[in-house]
């Protein structure tokens, strides 16, 4: 039980690492479309988010997947751009019946670019297990989703204190983050090391 605790905070702590905000970022534009009362779809995106990290990282662990640290270090912000600048075209329109297909797809694919930026650390982490990978690698995965769920229940509080306190509309709340977050991001690609030949 011990040692499941010991990835399961890992789990935890890859995401909630203030220093590496990258993840953070993505969950907030992830969120901030949405209300509480959405909270079965961003439950599924989370969770979408899971299975591709957990995906890749299982990939790069056994050696089938391997890329280069640079690329990884640039598709991140990528993702993080795309969520933020779909949030843009779409702030304010009605979300009824609206499929979760293409951000779906930007989640799966953010989580297994992550989980790839990822691998090098948790193959050290597990290489001197003599046990199977896989049920660290399971400990850690939802030490992953609990931490993406405190992260989307914490922007989800702010959006709604936001809208009720404060009188901003949905539309401008998403306008005014999906743009916080492309001014962040922005510099974080500009700066990526894929630039440098």
């Amino acid at each position: 039980m011990s040692e499941f605790w010991i990835f399961f905070e890992k789990g935890l702590r890859h995401i909630l690492n203030l220093t590496a905000y990258d993840h953070i970022l993505f969950l907030m534009a992830l969120t901030i479309p949405y209300a509480f009362k959405d909270w079965k779809k961003l439950l599924l995106l989370v969770t979408i988010f899971t299975v591709g990290h957990t995906l890749a990282l299982l990939l790069s662990v056994y050696g089938i997947v391997i890329i280069k640290v640079n690329l990884v270090e640039f598709l991140i912000p990528i993702t993080i751009l795309i969520i933020a600048f779909f949030n843009l075209f779409t702030a304010g329109k009605s979300s009824k019946g609206e499929s979760i297909s293409v951000i779906g797809f930007v989640t799966l694919f953010f989580g297994i670019v992550h989980g790839l930026s990822f691998a090098g650390y948790f193959k050290t982490l597990v290489s001197g297990s003599s046990q199977s990978k896989l049920l660290p690698l399971t400990e850690f995965s939802l030490g992953i989703e609990a931490s993406q769920i405190v992260v989307v229940f914490i922007v989800l509080i702010l959006s709604y204190i936001v809208q009720t306190v404060f009188r901003f509309s949905k539309r401008d709340w998403t306008l005014v983050m999906s743009s916080f977050i492309i001014g962040v991001v922005l510099p974080m690609i500009i700066s990526s090391k894929i630039w440098i030949r």
